[in-house]
């Protein structure tokens, strides 16, 4: 009997006890190719208890729109294929570039015009392929900028004008349609002994040079949950604007929002009585001290070294030397002695010379970014020396920091 009791009051509390940090959200419609199945798993968030106990970070404070983005608004990629015209004996030669020579004859069909046989011998046009991006919330008749690079054998663009190219997006459809003159930041100039070439001629943009023509739905007011997603990922940078959010829109709506899922997810429960963009508005130009983990990015290519504000060296000794070696060839002529047959050589003669410079030892202790920094100079290295250096210092387990190599 004691324990049948027992029984019916933990069932009773267990049913009883709802759980108190968690937020149901109602499922989000299929999108085109989807079933509405399993759509509403990203929509059970579990609200933080309270602010975090994160150290506080001595750093640069952000806006939540400088550090994150809303998943909803993307961007498009669009492409096509187009002629560039008017160009001064600079585009494709025909005969190494055969389509351009078809893109002519079906372009003047498509205007009434018939040509007759026989192979053109123009060189002003050029096949160009046509890129651009396609901004979210953009309606039917904004403008866009697109990017033009030659495709055939063209020397230059320089002056031509990109004739009427439509834009097509993955699924096949047109959302665009670009024209316009190609401006280029590059030039060529050619003689006959010697040719001289700046840039890039052969790719330009046209600024404003496509027109929308179909726009993209996107119920961003109908959204009931916000996912932003941070563009360098960190879990305490998370922590801290899920915290932010939460602060603020407890004050403002009287309720706890936001809820980290990842290092670069977020997921905010837009308040009823408000619209999307105004809390993206609000929500947006929060501040938040961002975190990042410590790196250290060398480019071998360059030289370039970039050092993290959190990079830290534990003490380590450094010896650097640098060994030159010189070769040098000084031939000898050589004569021969005075009533003899003998003729006049030359003789091969290579002095080498071997300086092992530097050699000195060095103390680095990094506690923070300026000591590196001078203990690095105090060395009186180059670029290529400084990468050795650190990689020395990461393989001895001494560099508290990620080596990145470009």
């Amino acid at each position: 009997m004691l324990r049948f009791l027992a029984l019916r009051i933990f069932l009773a509390l267990g049913l009883s006890a709802a759980p108190a940090l968690a937020a149901d959200f109602p499922p989000r419609p299929a999108g085109p190719g989807q079933t509405g199945a399993g759509q509403d798993v990203n929509y059970r968030i579990e609200i933080a208890a309270g602010p975090s106990t994160l150290p506080t970070v001595v750093g640069p404070v952000s806006r939540v729109k400088d550090i994150a983005t809303i998943q909803t608004a993307r961007d498009n990629q669009l492409i096509g294929y187009g002629l560039v015209i008017g160009l001064q004996g600079s585009g494709d030669g025909l005969r190494n570039s055969p389509f351009t020579e078809q893109s002519i004859r079906a372009m003047l069909q498509n205007l009434g015009i018939a040509m007759e046989g026989g192979q053109a011998r123009a060189r002003n046009v050029a096949a160009v392929i046509v890129t651009a991006t396609l901004p979210p919330f953009v309606q039917s008749g904004a403008r866009i900028d697109v990017s033009v690079s030659s495709l055939g054998d063209a020397t230059s663009l320089q002056g031509g004008t990109l004739v009427m190219t439509p834009l097509r997006a993955p699924d096949g459809d047109i959302y665009a349609v670009a024209q316009g003159p190609v401006f280029i930041s590059g030039f060529s100039a050619q003689g006959e002994a010697e040719s001289l070439t700046r840039g890039v001629p052969t790719a330009g943009r046209i600024p404003n040079g496509a027109i929308v023509e179909r726009q993209i739905e996107a119920r961003f007011n109908d959204d009931g949950v916000l996912t932003l997603q941070l563009r360098n990922p960190d879990f305490s940078t998370a922590i801290r604007v899920t915290d932010v959010i939460n602060e603020y829109t407890a004050s403002r709506f009287g309720n706890r929002t936001a809820s980290e899922q990842d290092s670069r997810t977020i997921l905010v429960k837009r308040p009823a009585n408000v619209t999307a963009a105004r809390f993206v508005a609000e929500i947006e130009n929060l501040l938040v001290a961002t975190d990042t983990p410590a790196k250290v990015v060398v480019d071998e290519r360059t030289g370039t070294i970039v050092i993290g504000q959190d990079v830290k060296i534990s003490q380590v000794a450094v010896s650097y030397g640098q060994l030159t070696v010189r070769i040098t060839e000084q031939p000898r002529v050589v004569q021969p002695a005075p009533f003899s047959r003998g003729e006049t050589a030359e003789e091969p003669s290579t002095v080498i010379e071997a300086d092992q410079g530097g050699g000195q030892v060095a103390m680095l202790d990094g506690p923070d970014l300026q000591t590196l920094v001078a203990g690095l100079n105090r060395i009186g290295v180059k670029p290529d020396g400084i990468i050795a250096i650190l990689q020395g210092i990461k393989s001895a387990g001494a560099l508290q920091a990620d080596l990145v190599f470009q």
